[in-house]
């Protein structure tokens, strides 16, 4: 039976998630490895070992080995979707890359993934570029293509790769005498990952057996504070970063709040209503806030932070992934996506699985 609800700025009649499928690195670095590269620091600094997994509750993250580009890591999980799905790659009308990561300023990365995945030349192609927000909202631009009739097929990927961002940190963190103050803001790049993630989007006309819809949703932006947190290109193959991570989760949080309000409003749906909350992927401190302010039950959550870290835009959708093939979200679960990123940007959509 369809959850039935009333509008939202976003509803969508008949847009179905058909499969959605994650591809993800062999190569580990648990966070006891990551301080043990960075015993100079800890040593002079006198900071206490354990502090990056005890403050985070990641244990560990993945990395693609050196030299992966992100259309790499896309075409990967782009090809795994397609071999989950009851549609061919010829269908697909619409291709988009939605990470943080990028192999260049131009051409688009889908370009390079398109020809590595094979898909048709009769499909549009671009990228979606809004920090870990990515995903959620390349998910919005096909929903909206779909529902108004002028595609019926699309896929969405996302490649992120975390090692030059962590690499590049590492080397700054020992090469720079910066004391305990001055190491704040690097601090939250230790705590990336990397993973791809990859979803056909399509009518419901085009689903064999259940249609995984997604209903719509809500965004908000709150851009006084798009200065704390930043990231830009650090030489040739390199990354930097910096955030004031206590700043950003007050504002967030805040942020969330008021995206929630209207989200489970008068024309949305009560969050009595969800089965299954999926948020973005950050890390223990961030999730407890989260849920303590919107009034939530932590129980409804599931995550992946623990071992996948933070893996940008992949990291909402390749969590509500595992908790499919967890049996945590099953046929008929009622599922919140609960996105935010830099910026400060935040979208929740509502999925019927």
């Amino acid at each position: 039976m369809r959850w039935a609800g009333k509008s939202w700025p976003m509803k969508f009649e008949h847009v179905c998630i058909e499969s959605l499928a994650v591809a993800l690195p062999e190569e580990v670095w648990t966070s006891a490895q990551i301080e043990d590269r960075l015993r100079p620091l800890y040593e002079r600094l006198k900071l206490p070992e354990g502090r990056l997994e005890l403050m985070t509750g990641i244990r560990q993250r993945r990395m693609w080995p050196a030299g992966t580009r992100p259309s790499d890591a896309s075409a990967a999980a782009g090809k795994a979707v397609l071999a989950k799905s009851g549609l061919a790659a010829s269908q697909v009308e619409l291709f988009i890359h939605a990470a943080v990561s990028r192999d260049m300023l131009e051409p688009a990365t889908a370009s390079f993934a398109h020809r590595k995945i094979g898909l048709p030349g009769t499909a549009q192609i671009f990228d979606v570029s809004n920090a870990c927000l990515g995903f959620l909202n390349s998910l919005t631009v096909a929903a909206g293509l779909i529902e108004s009739g002028q595609i019926r097929c699309a896929l969405v990927v996302a490649g992120e790769n975390g090692r030059p961002l962590v690499e590049q940190t590492l080397a700054t963190l020992l090469e720079r005498p910066l004391n305990r103050n001055e190491i704040k803001p690097y601090f939250a790049n230790l705590t990336i990952g990397s993973g791809a993630v990859a979803a056909v989007v399509c009518h419901d006309s085009l689903v064999r057996g259940r249609a995984h819809r997604l209903l719509g949703g809500f965004a908000r932006a709150a851009t006084q504070h798009s200065e704390l947190c930043q990231g830009d290109t650090h030489g040739a193959d390199a990354l930097a970063m910096q955030t004031d991570s206590e700043s950003l989760l007050v504002a967030g949080v805040a942020l969330a709040q008021e995206t929630w309000r209207e989200f489970i409003g008068p024309n949305g749906w009560p969050g009595a209503g969800f089965d299954r909350f999926i948020c973005h992927q950050v890390g223990s401190t961030h999730r407890r806030k989260l849920y303590e302010q919107l009034g939530l039950d932590l129980a409804k959550d599931f995550s992946t932070f623990e071992t996948l870290g933070n893996t940008g835009s992949v990291a909402l959708p390749a969590t509500l992934a595992a908790a499919i093939d967890a049996g945590a979200v099953r046929e008929g679960s009622r599922v919140g996506l609960l996105g935010i990123g830099s910026g400060l940007n935040c979208l929740m959509l509502a999925l019927e699985w």
